[in-house]
């Protein structure tokens, strides 16, 4: 086999450029081609593409670039998503400033100028990767296309009456100061003193059990269950809270558990949004003690000014010198935080926007059910999701850098004033507005949407943009979602495009895994962080998505470095095969086909068709893992291994016809690997594609716009009952015996074979006889005899 040293930078460069000169990827709004459209999952550009993005992202790229080969007009525009919190904090982190200690229109500057600096390094590393989006339709959800499209929904919403404003107690991160949704928690153990207080009712004890005492002075009530004998003397009088001394009602609720502590439950606010329920239910006032900040006010007394943890540690100490705790204990318990930042959450009064969602929950399970799930196994996590929902989606956040609330309020008269279209988008603090009816000074919203009421239209920001010339809509063909992000994005877009359109977004959604080193998650906490820049630097490009095919949809994938050397040794010996056999194609122009082919190339041909139709068939059904893993071993054993073996004397030696039905196969059947492959390696895929096959007779300027294989036309009257399987196990055999005998694969031989295989092999037996050189071939029991 020819070798030479590959340079895949050299390679990856120089495709990069034609891709985009010759504008491969284009989406053609005026062709009759049926049109493929991707809802574009927008990469945060807080940071470089890490490797989880390298992952998910090349796994939809192998399903688009056989989608464009199949001959459909494939709309995949790029977005970045540069809205939200991860934003705000990636701006702090950049430029070491505080947003809550900058003027909201400076902090904005800031955030415009970092982003605008950044951005170009965050799309490079996706073009790096290969990714075939049109780059050239771009969006961001900051940009003003999607700020207008996400402030044109909330006034739709609002006037639909899905949209309304209350104070309520919210979800609150006292890190981030904003309230979140309940699709931003993450659950985290975390460790607690599981306290036994002494509360007092008519001079006895009322033992409660709690992990949150400096929440004391914010209760309210206590209950116990109904059923619990235990409790009947105390139910309707009054307790006393230790330390506080406020005196509070104690209730029958069912919601006390008998046998959980001591089943007396303290109701405070708030805790939790069980808290929130059960004050709402009894009509409870509420007493909040908590600020913003996450401190403690002053109706916690010596206590306020205190944060949380602080005044845990503080009030627990009292308590213990008081002698009001009877028994504490250290357990382990899920604790809700915010995702963005892993801060511990709390409920506190806000005034905050809401859509509506919990009376439409059987109505989003319809809707998902009737979308396609790849694997479908993860539609059972966004029912899961939807069934445990227990709030409304907060859609207001009180931060400096996002989409505004496009609203005004009138302070005397209380009416809202909405833009116009031709206004959007706007900034309600930077525009003046006075109330249509009493002429006041209209108060401008100064609050911003959470980063997904707008990044949940992103079907619509995508068909919207200019490029699209109003040819895609509802509902795209494809959803690339990861896993994590069920919850959010994928649950949120399905809302939306139903309330403002009555419409699926997308026919189909396919899940991606997370990426593991060790198995274990990474995370910079942990100093695990692989760098896909680094890897693709180190193997290039090709290997990286080599190793991100090894994984099936909705399955996690580790990193492992020997799958990188795997995937480079590949594309070398892909490489070097090819150069190989195009040194013995110099006078075949790739269209020439001869009157009849060897028995043994159509038995080759016929495993080809069989490839092809596997390939096709997997990749429909999202199978790119079964696709990389056929052709791989395919062209190993069956390409490389065996057939380029059996046909090298014929190539070499044989008659004009019979040389040429081996140049037709050999030509035909590594075209049909390269473009089996061209997917998920794209860059040697192009190489040997423009150096081998373009310059003949190929018509298409790229490999990627070329047609998918079909199967291949092959005359199968073939007078012998051998196939090319049952072919290379006799071949293997013999192998094996010269490996034992410690003799080269290229010693002559004698070969001696049962009648009933040379009957089989029929025709074939000259092609045994060459690729084994054997001087002769006798019948009887097997034999080799070495000369």
């Amino acid at each position: 086999m020819v070798k030479n040293k590959l340079d895949f930078k050299e390679i990856e460069g120089k495709w990069k450029k034609f891709w985009d000169k010759e504008k491969i990827y284009k989406f053609d709004p005026n062709s009759k081609k049926q049109i493929y459209s991707i809802d574009t999952p927008p990469p945060n550009v807080s940071g470089r593409m890490h490797i989880g993005h390298a992952c998910s992202y090349a796994q939809q790229d192998f399903i688009i670039r056989f989608k464009r080969m199949q001959g459909l007009n494939i709309f995949y525009p790029f977005g970045t998503d540069d809205n939200g919190l991860p934003t705000e904090r990636f701006i702090e982190k950049t430029n070491k400033v505080k947003s809550r200690e900058m003027k909201r229109t400076e902090f904005i500057k800031l955030c415009q100028k970092t982003l605008k600096e950044v951005t170009p390094t965050c799309i490079k590393d996706f073009i790096d990767l290969g990714i075939s989006s049109e780059y050239g339709m771009y969006y961001s959800t900051i940009d003003d296309h999607s700020q207008k499209i996400s402030q044109q929904s909330f006034i739709d919403l609002l006037k639909q009456k899905d949209i309304y404003e209350k104070n309520f107690p919210t979800i609150w991160c006292p890190e981030c100061q904003t309230s979140i949704a309940q699709a931003e928690l993450e659950d985290k153990e975390l460790s607690s003193n599981f306290s036994t207080l002494k509360f007092k009712c008519d001079g006895k004890d009322l033992l409660i059990a709690t992990t949150r005492p400096e929440l004391l002075p914010a209760c309210v009530a206590v209950f116990v269950n109904p059923k619990d004998k235990r409790y009947k003397s105390f139910v309707g009088k009054k307790a006393r809270v230790p330390l506080f001394e406020q005196e509070v009602p104690i209730l029958e609720d069912s919601s006390a558990e008998i046998d959980k502590g001591t089943g007396v439950l303290m109701i405070c606010s708030y805790g939790d949004k069980f808290d929130v329920d059960a004050i709402n239910k009894h009509k409870l006032q509420p007493r909040i003690v908590l600020d913003k900040n996450g401190n403690l006010n002053k109706i916690a007394k010596d206590y306020s000014g205190l944060k949380v943890k602080e005044a845990r540690k503080k009030i627990i100490e009292d308590l213990k010198n008081k002698d009001l705790i009877t028994k504490q204990k250290q357990i382990t318990h899920v604790v809700n935080c915010h995702d963005k930042c892993g801060c511990e959450i709390e409920f506190i009064p806000t005034e905050q926007w809401f859509i509506k969602i919990i009376d439409k929950k059987k109505k989003w399970i319809e809707l998902g059910r009737k979308i396609k799930w790849y694997p479908e196994f993860m539609r059972k996590r966004y029912e899961n999701w939807v069934n445990g929902l227990e709030w409304d989606w907060n859609i207001s956040r009180n931060r400096h850098f996002g989409v505004p609330i496009p609203i005004w309020k009138c302070p005397k008269c209380n009416e809202i004033i909405l833009p116009e279209e031709k206004e959007l988008p706007v900034d309600p603090l930077q525009t003046e507005k006075k109330c249509p009816k009493c002429k006041s000074k209209a108060i401008p919203e100064d609050r911003v949407l959470d980063t997904w009421a707008t990044s949940s239209l992103t079907p619509q920001i995508a068909y919207n943009l200019p490029q699209a010339k109003s040819k895609v809509n509802l509902p795209m063909s494809l959803r690339p979602n990861a896993h994590d992000i069920i919850r959010t994005w994928a649950f949120y877009t399905i809302v939306k495009s139903w309330l403002h359109e009555k419409k699926l977004p997308w026919n189909d959604i396919v899940i991606s895994g997370i990426v593991s080193l060790g198995g274990e998650k990474m995370s910079k906490s942990k100093g695990n962080i692989v760098d896909p820049v680094e890897v693709m630097d180190n193997y290039g490009s090709d290997a990286l998505r080599f190793w991100a095919a090894g994984s099936k949809l909705g399955s996690d994938l580790d990193y492992q470095e020997q799958d990188l050397i795997a995937g480079k040794k590949f594309i070398n010996k892909l490489h070097n095969a090819s150069k190989f056999v195009f040194m013995n194609l110099e006078d075949y122009n790739g269209q020439a086909r001869p009157k009849r082919l060897d028995t043994i190339d159509i038995l080759f041909l016929d495993k080809v068709n069989k490839l092809i139709k596997s390939t096709t068939e997997n990749f429909e059904k999202y199978e790119y893992s079964k696709v990389k893993s056929e052709v791989e071993q395919f062209f190993w054993k069956e390409f490389a291994d065996n057939y380029l073996e059996i046909v090298k004397k014929r190539i070499y030696t044989e008659t004009a016809e019979m040389k040429l039905s081996a140049e037709y196969t050999l030509y035909t059947s590594l075209l049909a690997i390269i473009k089996m492959l061209a997917p998920i390696m794209p860059f040697i895929a192009e190489e040997l594609y423009q150096k081998y096959f373009n310059v003949r007779e190929e018509k298409e300027k790229s490999i990627h716009i070329s047609s998918w294989p079909t199967e291949i036309k092959i005359d199968r009257d073939i007078p012998c009952s051998a196939d090319f399987d049952s072919f290379t196990k006799t071949l293997s055999k013999i192998r094996q015996e010269k490996t034992k005998a410690q003799k080269a694969m290229n010693s002559e031989i004698i070969l001696t074979l049962d009648t009933q295989t040379v009957k089989k092999l029929g025709e074939t037996l000259k092609d045994l006889q060459d690729v084994t050189n054997a001087k002769e071939i006798k019948q009887g029991k097997f034999k080799i005899e070495f000369i």
